[in-house]
């Protein structure tokens, strides 16, 4: 029997095909398209999909690839075409295939939108921010404050590979000296202190009422009320919770900056929180206000305010640039150690050496360097 001479044409030039999805499912789906009123798409013969041509939109695809979608199909449903005869033919049917794809206008009002996403970023880091840190600082509970303390203090230890200073005699000549400045500060027993074996010259205060000194800043200083202005500077800074607002601050900055530049886990904001505490960078209005703490408390012990100042400023002369120092975290001007002779000659502290010349002595060789001085 003679085959029917369609039968041979048909079989020997089948439909052109394509991949489909049909956004229904996962599967990837070997099809044959036709074109006639609208696309079809058949498998094995059977019709999946029946799409007109005034709904066809294409969709993002590489080069050598026409990716397609229909507006009366499942949101996700997709058809991939490589075949380049049949993509010049459906593209010349579908006259709305480019109306979803973004024009110059819709380019310019993406930028437009980006662009005022950006600053209004920035200005809610400038002002925003600084207003919500000072607002939140008073709601965060105590014993929150206290846990954020220790994990940075643990951080401490390990950036500075620091360990805490134990030598008997100034482990007491320290904590002579801070219980007096704590109790003329009027703040309670709950504030802990240290000394810790790292050459960084530095203090600082952390969360929850702590505050460290380094042997580093010990060694360069001349005298007790040095020390101990510095000690109540940084006492201020606890009586002010100013390390909390600081990282509020901060990781709150961090994390809008992180948005801004792609950083949606908010993993800057942690790193960037984390060391603001360690290098307890503070606002002008937060040194002023420790400056004024740390003079009262001084004066109140009948011991001028200016060595503080003196040694900050011996080491900013020294030690500016050289890594992590006080300096970094306590800017001090010219302006702030005038202030505090001024405040001294006013006062005219003359009360007793807060600790005699051995215990000075024994402070200097808390860590056991063996560098004690009279």
């Amino acid at each position: 029997m003679e085959s029917d001479p369609s039968e041979t044409n048909s079989a020997a030039t089948p439909d052109p095909g394509g991949v489909f999805f049909d956004g229904l499912s996962n599967r990837r789906r070997l099809v044959a398209l036709k074109l006639s009123d609208a696309l079809e798409i058949r498998e094995d013969g059977a019709l999946l999909a029946h799409w007109a041509f005034a709904d066809i939109r294409r969709a993002d695809s590489p080069s050598g690839l026409l990716r397609l979608s229909c507006l009366t199909a499942p949101s996700l449903a997709r058809l991939e075409i490589r075949d380049a005869q049949l993509m010049t033919e459906l593209v010349a049917r579908c006259d709305a295939l480019e109306a979803n794809l973004p024009n110059r206008r819709s380019v310019a009002a993406i930028v437009g939108w980006s662009l005022a996403a950006a600053v209004s970023i920035v200005l809610v880091v400038l002002f925003g921010v600084p207003l919500a840190a000072e607002r939140l600082t008073p709601l965060v509970p105590d014993s929150f404050e206290r846990r954020l303390g220790d994990v940075a203090e643990a951080q401490v230890k390990v950036l500075f590979d620091g360990k805490p200073c134990s030598n008997a005699a100034g482990q007491a000549a320290f904590e002579k000296l801070v219980g007096k400045l704590r109790e003329t500060a009027g703040l309670d027993n709950s504030v802990q202190s240290g000394v810790l074996a790292t050459p960084v010259p530095n203090a600082f205060a952390l969360p929850g009422g702590k505050v460290y000194l380094f042997e580093g800043l010990l060694e360069k200083a001349e005298n007790p009320d040095e020390i101990a202005g510095v000690l109540a500077h940084e006492l201020g800074h606890l009586r002010h919770r100013d390390s909390m607002r600081e990282l509020i601050h901060n990781g709150g900055t961090s994390f809008l900056i992180g948005l801004l530049f792609g950083d949606i886990t908010g993993s800057g904001a942690l790193i960037f929180a984390s060391r603001s505490l360690v290098t307890s960078s503070y606002s002008r209005d937060a040194e002023t206000n420790a400056d004024s703490f740390a003079i009262e408390t001084m004066h109140k012990l009948g011991r001028p305010a200016k060595p503080m100042g003196e040694l900050m400023f011996r080491v900013t002369g020294k030690e500016g640039g050289k890594g992590l120092s006080i300096v970094s975290g306590h800017p001090l001007t010219e302006d702030r150690l005038a202030r505090m002779d001024k405040a001294d000659a006013g006062s005219r502290p003359n009360g007793p050496p807060l600790l005699s010349s051995a215990e000075w002595q024994a402070l200097r060789a808390i860590c056991g360097s063996g560098k004690g001085k009279v």
